[in-house]
Order: C-alpha cells, then structure tokens, then sequence
C-alpha cells in the first residue's frame, strides 16, 4: 500500500526477495530500476491514473526517456525499503520523477537516487504526443 508523509512525500514500500539479489546477497543493478518502476506506476495510481486506462481512452502510453542512477549504498536479501517518486519537472510531453530508495524504519539510509525522464507517446506509432490536459493538470498541481 502507498504511503506518504509530511518528511518524506510519496513512497512505495518494497522487501528484497532472494530473486532480486545476485550470488552475494546483494540487489543486482538492473532491479532498483524495477523497484524505481513500480513507485512511478503507483504515483500515477495515486493521483487517480491507471496507465492502461490512459492507453485505451486517450491511445497514448508513458516510456522512460532517460535514467539516471546513483549507487551509493547496497541493499540485501529480505531488506524493507522506501521508493520514493517525485514528480519535478513537468512539460507537454514529458515528466521527470526525482527518485530515491531508503531503508524502511531507523536511519532511513538513502541506498539509491535517480532521475527519470518520461515521455507520452502516441500508442500507433510511438511517437512524442502530448499529455492529456486533465492528466497534465492534474501533475502540475502536484508539482
């Protein structure tokens, strides 16, 4: 279940399963963009946004751009995490999400941050279209 509070705004709350690690125990690289994923998915979901509805009412559908990813500390096996998903920078066709993973409880030590860039496509051809207004609105008053 999402979570938000007045410190730390949107979060999603994530346990590190033995499938997300690699042989040390530790979470292998490509997942905390897995884990980056879900907490976009569910801010839209939040604000009241389903990515599949938006496809088929408006035929338009969200891709990552560009991602940007600083390791600094390693999550493990059974670990509870925070990601969180800000909304930073809002255009007509694309959102930019800062994003952090902390461990969930005591120091909530910051593991991972990122910076994604998503862009609205068109669901024919793939190409930039622009977000729907009421979407679009309703992102920017978030901001």
């Amino acid at each position: 279940m999402a979570s938000a509070s007045a410190e730390t705004g949107f979060f999603w709350p994530v346990r590190v399963y033995y499938e997300d690690t690699d042989a040390g125990g530790v979470v292998y690289y490509a997942n905390y963009l897995k884990f980056f994923e879900r907490a976009r998915t569910e801010r839209l979901r939040a604000l009241g946004f389903e990515q599949d509805a938006i496809r088929s009412e408006f035929g338009v559908l969200f891709a990552v751009r560009s991602v940007q990813v600083d390791y600094l500390k390693p999550a493990r096996f059974n670990d509870a995490l925070k990601v969180t998903a800000s909304l930073r920078d809002v255009k007509r066709v694309s959102v930019t999400f800062e994003q952090a993973i902390r461990r969930a409880g005591g120091d909530q030590e910051t593991l991972c941050t990122a910076q994604v860039r998503v862009v609205c496509l068109s669901d024919r051809d793939l190409r930039p279209a622009p977000i729907p207004d009421h979407l679009l609105e309703r992102i920017k008053h978030v901001v």
